[in-house]
């Protein structure tokens, strides 16, 4: 038996598309994964088929029109073709995850196209295709032309692709956000936003702070579990975290947690990098997107003994403290405006 891709367009009635797979069982080919794309000219319908040896083109194209189909398309495919488009999409997006300059390779991938043009110029008009060509906007500037000769190119395909596109561009603004972030002493880290992929680097940043920074970070708590470690690295609502890290090493995270209009934010600073500004910082980036989240109000909790970060949060512009027992409780001012570029903290 020999794997076949036949694309061909029906009639959109009932009925139509099992006269056409009853054509292709008579003559005793097997379907193993079919899609209908639903097109102005009918439904374009896409199947992956196993046929006998012996059969021709010519045979497997007679059988398509004997079923009512036209604009038949039929190629020779490979085994990789067994996997269904929405697993092949999704495997791609994957890619674009951990490779987001690879959006040309993903297309030609996602479409079987022969051809991925890319030019500098932005898109001359508005994205979309005809049978053989397809224009997308690349997020990160320019333009592409996907180029297939057959078969023609469907809304569908389109959707799909624009979709890559869509992940492509959400990848790039999040690469965007990253800066670097100079200390008074001359080092240099990488400031970003927490993702679910940061949790073995924060549980090692927690492994190494001591008992004392713990506690002072918990208040009172220990080390936290996985479970907890998860929800903090992409908190719900307008919530963020940020992350300081040095090469691959995380040495720092400031989070905002958000419930409604009012936000509480909290950090986290290995020992050996305490005091140097970097937690001043991150939070006055916490505080930058709590205004523009539209947050009402950000509190900080921090014990009475923790003078270091009871002289941040004043240098934050922290109102009257309220103390209830061994805890002490401030309300931060949401700036109206606030630089987001690159800055040099002064050492606490």
């Amino acid at each position: 038996m020999a794997l076949w891709r036949i694309r061909a367009t029906v009639d959109d009635r009932p009925g139509y598309l099992s006269v056409l797979t009853a054509s292709l069982a008579l003559r005793s080919v097997n379907i193993l994964a079919v899609q209908v794309h639903t097109t102005e000219a009918g439904a374009v319908d896409d199947f992956l088929v196993d046929a006998p040896d012996s059969m021709t083109e010519t045979e497997l194209l007679t059988a398509i029109a004997k079923g009512r189909g036209r604009n038949a398309f039929v190629a020779r495919a490979e085994a990789q073709g067994l996997a269904d488009q929405p697993t092949r999409a999704l495997a791609l997006a994957g890619r674009l995850v951990h490779e987001p300059d690879t959006l040309g390779e993903a297309l030609v991938a996602l479409l079987d196209a022969t051809e991925v043009r890319w030019r500098p110029e932005p898109l001359a008009g508005r994205p979309g295709h005809d049978d053989e060509r397809m224009r997308l906007a690349d997020p990160a500037g320019g333009s592409f032309e996907v180029l297939r000769g057959a078969p023609a190119f469907t809304p569908a395909e389109y959707a799909r692709a624009q979709a890559l596109v869509e992940l492509s561009g959400a990848l790039l603004r999040r690469q965007r956000e990253q800066s670097t972030l100079l200390l008074a002493d001359g080092a240099e880290l990488t400031v970003r936003q927490a993702t679910a992929d940061d949790l073995e680097g924060v549980r090692r940043l927690h492994q190494r702070s001591s008992a004392a920074t713990l506690q002072r970070r918990y208040l009172g708590g220990g080390r936290p579990a996985d479970a907890r470690l998860r929800r903090l690295l992409e908190p719900s609502g307008a919530g963020r975290t940020l992350l300081a890290v040095a090469g691959d090493r995380v040495v720092a995270m400031a989070n905002l947690l958000t419930e409604g209009d009012l936000g509480e934010i909290a950090i986290l600073v290995e020992d050996g990098w305490q005091r140097r500004g970097i937690g001043t910082a991150l939070l006055r980036r916490l505080l930058a997107h709590a205004e523009r989240s539209g947050i009402a109000a950000v509190e900080a909790h921090a014990a009475a003994d923790n003078v270091a970060m009871l002289r941040t949060l004043r240098r934050l512009g922290a109102g009257p403290a309220e103390r209830d027992g061994t805890m002490v409780s401030v309300t931060l001012p949401v700036p109206a405006e606030r630089p987001v570029g690159e800055e040099t903290p002064a050492v606490s």
